[in-house]
């Protein structure tokens, strides 16, 4: 099981390199960023946009322009576009956001004709986060896609942390749906769907992996939190996925980690489209950029 990023770049670089194409990328982190992930030796990366400016970055950056292959295209839409319309024809494994806005950047995925949804799928966003204070890796979802899940869409993303979670190594993944309390208070929404979900994975109507809640965070990741409260799971303590009820909830959790917690490393993507989407904020550093393309090629098929 890959513990860290470390890890992860490690056993990508004993893998056959992953295709990317990154769209609109004329700023310096993703160009940076792709840059780093070609010189690890995890993936091969195609730069979508004005070939000027990415000119213009390169030299500042004092990066070697002839390790990517670039694809000048002067409009932010259509460079997008274009490389949707990659990763579509098989020529690219990993499609990645440059300095376009995430509202854009989604609009080109989800277009019904020529996006990267597959019918009636589910987008969710998944990260992975990095916690000196947790012994393992954590994936968890939806910090940026899906605002108030509903059942249908809780399923999905058990399954796309799961999956997320196996190419990390993990053999059966422990996900929690966390809630506000350990109890089954039926006046919760949260609560009630979260153990309907860890029913349906005790009878095997969900598979591969084991889900267990409803779980109150503390009991989610904490040992000691699970004896005090004699609470009898599989999942609690050693939880290796978390599903949080709703985007508010995520996103705090996501954003108390990295600017509250010395040492977290993130990574972040769309999950359930054609290919592994990389989706992090315009103004996320080139660490997490290069980690999400680690793990956008940790998945990739």
């Amino acid at each position: 099981m890959i513990k860290n990023f470390d890890e992860l770049f490690e056993q990508l670089r004993s893998k056959p390199k992953k295709r990317l194409v990154a769209a609109w990328a004329v700023d310096d982190h993703t160009i940076s960023a792709v840059g780093l992930a070609i010189k690890a030796g995890i993936v091969e990366g195609t730069l979508v946009g004005d070939e000027n400016m990415i000119a213009e970055v390169c030299q500042k950056e004092n990066i070697d322009k002839s390790i990517f292959t670039i694809i000048h295209n002067p409009n932010e839409l259509k460079s997008i576009a274009q490389a949707v319309e990659m990763v579509n024809n098989g020529e690219a494994d990993i499609l990645m956001k440059g300095l376009c806005s995430t509202d854009k950047y989604m609009r080109g995925i989800l277009n019904k004709e020529k996006g990267l949804l597959p019918p009636k799928a589910v987008l969710s966003h998944v990260c992975l986060v990095q916690n000196p204070n947790y012994h393992k890796l954590l994936v968890i979802s939806d910090i940026a896609v899906i605002p108030a899940p509903d059942f249908k869409q809780k399923q999905a993303m058990i399954k796309y942390v799961a999956d997320t979670a196996k190419a990390i190594g993990v053999e059966k993944p422990k996900v929690a749906m966390i809630t506000a309390t350990e109890q089954m208070l039926q006046g919760m929404p949260a609560c009630v769907e979260a153990a309907m979900l860890a029913k349906m994975s005790d009878r095997g109507q969900i598979s591969g992996c084991v889900v267990d809640g409803p779980l109150a965070l503390d009991v989610a990741l904490s040992e000691e939190a699970v004896k005090i409260k004699k609470l009898t799971s599989q999942v609690a303590g050693d939880a290796d996925c978390l599903v949080f009820p709703s985007i508010e909830a995520a996103n705090v959790f996501y954003k108390s980690n990295t600017q509250l917690i010395p040492g977290v490393r993130v990574a972040a993507m769309v999950a359930g489209a054609k290919a592994p989407c990389v989706l992090s904020s315009r103004a996320d550093s080139i660490d997490t950029k290069l980690n999400s393309i680690a793990l956008a090629a940790i998945t990739a098929k």
